[in-house]
């Protein structure tokens, strides 16, 4: 299956299917040339009047389409499978948007054969750059790996990384703005309480994070270098990293992603 418009269908179509689905669109792919499933019609009406794609059952979707986005919760990956698992046939690529879950549980449940690719991306695809980790299953080739980065690769950037990386990348990246949303709320009150009025606050706040992510991304500098050239002797800067530091933020972020790779791994046992 070399790159191109396949039709592809996103089964399951919550936040991150949904995410998938605007993102294709934006890049130029047909419309119709996608398919979504949806458990409640309210939601498949909601997704057909948002973007106009038409939405089917998942056995239609098995039939119509050439790529099976599967965005389900990791929790009902198993019902799903069983329902359309003997359906699949095994030239289809199925890529695995389920947090957690590797390639080995769709396999057992899956015609021996077909290719599956597992995908971890985040949030920020809303406005276009997400960042997506792609692994390949054990039937899945070169030119499935592309067709995933084809399809992913407007939302954002995209990165290939071995499957058993995928877990550390969910507590990186996949869950990881949320970890920069908490920081700019606590420094967005940090603020109020230094005097600052809330917008004042956060307007300073939000500039600052973009413009640190873009030189960080565009200077090439390790963030060491990057954090010294702000950090004077003596200074301001040197007295509130102390502080942090006093605080273990360091320590406190280790222990946090370590506890989300867990928490992958758990959801990869509770499913199977």
């Amino acid at each position: 299956m070399s790159p191109g418009v396949h039709t592809v269908a996103v089964i399951g179509a919550g936040k991150i299917g949904e995410l998938m689905l605007s993102g294709l669109l934006r890049s130029g792919w047909p419309v119709d040339r996608l398919l979504a499933t949806a458990r409640r019609p309210a939601r498949a009406e909601e997704l057909t009047a948002r973007y106009g794609v038409r939405v089917v059952d998942n056995l239609t979707a098995v039939d119509e389409a050439a790529v099976l986005a599967v965005s389900v919760k990791p929790q009902d990956a198993a019902a799903l499978l069983d329902e359309i698992g003997p359906k699949v046939p095994a030239d289809k690529l199925v890529i695995s948007l389920c947090a957690g879950l590797p390639t080995s549980f769709f396999n057992r449940r899956l015609p021996e054969g077909t290719p599956v690719v597992r995908v971890m991306t985040n949030t920020p695809a809303l406005v276009d750059e997400a960042m997506t980790a792609i692994s390949a299953g054990a039937y899945a080739t070169g030119a499935h790996l592309a067709l995933a980065e084809e399809m992913f690769k407007p939302l954002g950037q995209t990165i290939r990384v071995p499957e058993s990386q995928q877990d550390a990348v969910t507590a990186l990246s996949g869950s990881g703005p949320a970890y920069f949303y908490l920081l700019v709320e606590a420094m967005i009150d940090a603020g109020i309480l230094l005097g600052l009025p809330r917008q004042v606050a956060h307007e300073l706040i939000v500039q600052t994070a973009i413009g640190s992510a873009v030189m960080l991304r565009d200077s090439g500098e390790h963030p060491v270098k990057l954090r010294e050239a702000v950090t004077s002797p003596a200074g301001t800067t040197i007295s509130a990293i102390r502080e942090l530091e006093k605080h273990g933020v360091r320590a406190a972020l280790l222990a946090a992603l370590e506890a989300a790779r867990d928490r992958a791994r758990e959801l990869a046992a509770q499913s199977d």
